[in-house]
């Protein structure tokens, strides 16, 4: 019977030689190699993995981590004492868990407004940054009562301030990534910097347990998702090898808190930040951060009640949707996130130990390693590896606000340079025009590209008709007087027209063309004007600037 022979029926378990040999087929003569992606680390991420990794990760971060879960740390941005409060009992309300306050924004508070916050003080944890020890948001916590100051937690970074009597969960000593990470810090070199900051402190405390109840790491989340989950479990791991080194076989609790990274932020349609906040809270939910801020949006040039309710909702949609605070390791089990963790783990101990080797944190700073992974960064985004929608790529030309919030520590950013670009761009630029040759099929790829490439620097293109030659190219050209051409067709179309096209063109067209050409040719054309190529894998910011510069001085070569 047919039920019998289906009881019967076995399934081919199929194995990684299989699905390898597969994957090869589907690309076509390309090598295997061309599905590892490589990364700033120096790490070959597998296009599939199927072998446990030799450490055992889960249990590690599972024992390191004291309750599953995380609490929603939004910053109050305010500019007075009276609008902080009122800021933060509505965002409380709205779901807020934590005090947050960066201190750059630094205002005067009076005893009232001082004893309302220590209320709050009572009640809430409690985040402060970048703090003065002149600031009077301190003595908030003279306010407070002694009787309830030994169940006040969370991190105070300011320098040269004594804590009042009672605060025995306040942390005030820890490793602040924040400003490392934006100088071009990659994962490893940010875990090992941890470490060496934590040995350097160490160092200085009078144990190892008043140094560990004292202490604390604060990580920036950027937008490379898997490996900023891996990130935070790999410290965790690290953290108990380090304690290990100082004879404590059971590592006491260390919170980690993660704050949104702004190296990938841009003002160029900054509502794809919202997706980058919300990639990045994401990856601190997963990789099990305790502490969360998410910054809004629109932070760079100033946030407002909106963008502020987006950064706090991303939260609680996350802890309402997916219910991954009930797990105290939510990547475990993944054999990529645990070998990507292991793989951390390994080269960020062995960067650890060469800082130390080599003198400590402070030597390894004057050493230009941070400045030279920013400069690889910038020009993996300047020549489109590294992606930034609405940046780099997909660039949408509406009007930018191009201010700078004051409320924020300026850092590097990855879109700094393509905003300048559009701001000069803005402020006056070239009547620009695609030139094509040919059919549809023979210019749209090359003129969609070029339209793309230009917009990310800020110039408005238009396409022209598709001409047959270069007469009546040159008779609509002499209509139209565009300042900056482009030429787009296949590369038969443009190589039998260009010297004629170059030879009829008004001095006072700058022309480029799109694609790579040989050496030869180029050099010939350039005599003949041309002021150079647009190309895939060029860079942006190099062209574009030579675009500006060009145009600028008036005439084409």
């Amino acid at each position: 019977m047919t039920i019998d022979n289906m009881k019967k029926t076995k399934f081919e378990k199929a194995d990684f030689k299989q699905w390898k040999k597969i994957a090869v087929d589907s690309l076509k003569g390309k090598p295997y190699e061309k599905m590892k992606t490589s990364t700033l680390e120096g790490f070959d991420l597998e296009p599939l993995y199927v072998e446990r990794p030799a450490l055992e990760s889960s249990s590690i971060v599972r024992s390191m981590k004291r309750n599953a879960g995380w609490i929603i740390a939004q910053q109050t941005i305010a500019y007075s004492g009276d609008e902080f409060l009122e800021q933060l009992k509505d965002s409380i309300e709205k779901g807020n868990e934590a005090i947050v306050y960066d201190g750059i924004h630094q205002f005067n508070w009076n005893d009232d407004q001082l004893l309302q916050l220590s209320s709050y003080i009572a009640e809430y944890p409690v985040f402060l940054f970048n703090v003065r020890n002149d600031d009077t948001i301190l003595r908030a916590f003279d306010f407070v009562h002694h009787e309830v100051r030994e169940k006040v937690t969370g991190i105070i970074q300011v320098d040269d301030w004594i804590m009042p009597v009672g605060y025995t969960n306040i942390r005030t000593a820890g490793s602040d990534l924040w400003k490392v990470h934006h100088q071009g810090a990659d994962a490893v070199t940010e875990l090992a910097i941890a470490l060496a900051e934590a040995s350097r402190i160490a160092a200085s405390s009078d144990s190892f347990h008043s140094f560990t109840n004292n202490f604390f790491v604060r990580f920036p989340i950027d937008t490379h998702f898997f490996m900023e989950i891996a990130k935070l479990r790999a410290f965790r791991v690290l953290w108990q090898a380090f304690a290990q080194a100082y004879d404590v076989e059971e590592p006491p609790f260390i919170p980690v808190f993660a704050v949104t990274s702004l190296r990938s932020f841009s003002k160029l349609d900054p509502y794809v930040n919202l997706l980058r906040a919300g990639n990045e809270t994401f990856a601190a939910v997963l990789g099990g951060a305790d502490m969360i801020q998410a910054h809004p949006h629109n932070i760079l040039t100033g946030p407002n009640a909106s963008s502020i309710r987006h950064s706090r909702n991303m939260q609680l949609v996350l802890k309402e949707e997916t219910h991954v605070e009930k797990v105290l390791d939510p990547a475990g089990g993944s054999y990529f996130i645990e070998q990507l963790t292991e793989e951390l783990v390994e080269k960020s101990w062995k960067l650890f130990l060469e800082i130390e080797s080599k003198g400590g944190i402070d030597k390894f700073l004057e050493g230009g390693q941070l400045e030279g992974n920013l400069v690889k960064l910038q020009k993996e985004t300047a020549v489109g590896k590294r992606v930034l929608i609405g940046t780099n790529v997909y660039a949408d030309l509406t009007t930018t606000n191009f201010d700078d919030w004051s409320g924020l520590y300026p850092v590097a950013r990855l879109a700094e340079p393509f905003e300048k670009l559009r701001q000069s761009f803005n402020e006056n630029q070239p009547k620009t025009i695609i030139l094509t040759f040919g059919k549809l099929k023979d210019f749209k790829p090359s003129a969609d590209f070029v339209t793309s490439f230009l917009a990310s620097g800020g110039i408005d293109s238009s396409w022209s008709p598709a001409f047959d030659s270069i007469e009546q190219a040159i008779k609509w050209l002499d209509s139209e007087k565009p300042e900056y051409v482009i030429v787009c067709g296949n590369d038969e179309i443009v190589s039998a027209g260009m010297e004629s096209l170059l030879g009829k063109l008004p001095t006072e067209i700058m022309l480029d063309v799109a694609g790579k050409f040989d050496e030869k040719t180029l050099n010939k054309w350039e005599q003949l004007g041309l002021n150079g190529l647009i190309f895939s894998g060029q860079d942006k910011i190099e062209k574009l600037q030579n675009v500006l510069n060009s145009w600028q001085g008036g005439t084409r070569k």
